[in-house]
């Protein structure tokens, strides 16, 4: 599951991309290593996993990843070719959801590609893009589905009636996401399509030193234009962001922090909010040899979630043990939870919860 980093020239793409690339410097539990030179697989920071940490003492500690792609800038026409527009467009498209880095800021040392800051401007440059290319892509489902619907098929009548109201969406400039689909025929008709402007998506604006805490009033026409979309927004200045990440020492970089105002880096506050835009969450396994954060979809269930570890977990299932994060924190130890009768057995159709610390139980 990766999240795609996209933006004009020039909006701190890939100023951003480099700080979550460095963020390992922030602290030890923020590695990054390079899959290709525009990959980066960068670790969720979690303060639970820290807390198991202090509590278990392990041998190691292995949290959850999200992956990371930085896409080429996109230009005017990419949906024609231009720039670097069709490699662009198949990056894109191998993502599961989007981080539009928008500029909002002004600095007259740093050319706008469009000469001056228009955020709603840039976004609906890009956005004009990807709906063109799923535009092309809808046409072209339409021309099979039509055939079929002609000969009176049920099934492809009401499936030419979805694709029509997601073309005439397109065409009056609104991305898929935003047109009212039920989530039934969304999930039969839509998603399969792989539509580009279907994926969901986090508005990342780059803001001035100075907007670090309080946003600005770009970010405010920001969220006012993404209102229908049910998209996430957030604000952070990307580049104070790479000054944090140079400094040398952990006591640096807190004080830089702490003068700012801000009790965290924005990039982990953007990594978190990307492994929840991709829908996942996590479930833990803690002992002496290893503490460690999975990742699983939400809605797994426990047999899903064992088959992380190992597919023979998945495949001979017999129970899980689960102990909630509250319990485990509240009680001290699993010993003290089982005391207390707080220890959950499951079956094979419980449905993991967020922050479960769990043990499988399986025959292979």
């Amino acid at each position: 599951m990766k999240a795609g980093i996209v933006g004009l020239p020039n909006v701190g793409k890939s100023t951003l991309f480099n700080c979550l690339s460095n963020a390992k410097a922030q602290s030890a539990n923020f590695p990054f290593c390079t899959i290709e030179p525009n990959i980066g697989v960068v670790n969720v920071p979690d303060q639970r996993l820290e807390k198991l940490e202090s509590m278990v003492n392990p041998e190691r500690v292995v949290p959850a990843t999200v992956e990371i792609v930085d896409i080429a800038g996109l230009v005017k026409g990419a949906s024609k070719g231009e720039g670097l527009g069709n490699q662009f467009l198949g990056n894109i498209r191998e993502t599961d959801a989007i981080l539009h880095v928008l500029r909002c800021f002004d600095n007259d040392n740093i050319v706008h590609v469009d000469g001056s800051v228009n955020p709603i401007r840039d976004k609906e440059t890009i956005d004009m893009e990807l709906q063109l290319k799923d535009l092309e892509s809808v046409d072209k489902k339409l021309e099979k589905v039509k055939r079929a619907a002609k000969t009176g098929n049920k099934e492809a009548q009401k499936e030419e009636a979805i694709l029509n109201a997601i073309k005439q969406g397109l065409e009056a400039g609104t991305s898929v996401r935003a047109i009212e689909i039920s989530e039934e025929d969304r999930d039969e008709y839509v998603r399969p399509m792989q539509l580009i402007t279907d994926k969901p998506v986090m508005y990342v604006c780059n803001v001035d030193e100075g907007s670090a805490t309080t946003g600005n009033a770009y970010v405010e026409k920001v969220r006012e234009a993404v209102a229908n979309e049910n998209a996430e927004v957030i604000f952070l200045a990307v580049g104070t962001e790479a000054d944090i990440t140079e400094l040398e020492t952990y006591e640096e970089r807190q004080m830089f922090l702490e003068d700012l105002g801000l009790s965290e880096p924005g990039s982990a506050k953007l990594i978190r909010g990307a492994y929840t835009l991709l829908d996942l969450e996590t479930y833990f396994t803690a002992g002496v040899k290893e503490v460690r954060a999975w990742t699983i979809p939400v809605g797994a269930t426990a047999p899903q979630a064992a088959g992380v570890i190992h597919t023979d977990f998945e495949k001979g299932f017999i129970r899980a043990e689960v102990i909630s994060y509250d319990d485990y924190i509240k009680y001290g130890s699993e010993s003290k939870v089982k005391e207390a009768g707080r220890m959950r057995v499951e079956g094979k159709e419980y449905i993991v919860k967020d922050g479960d610390i769990m043990h499988f139980r399986f025959n292979v």
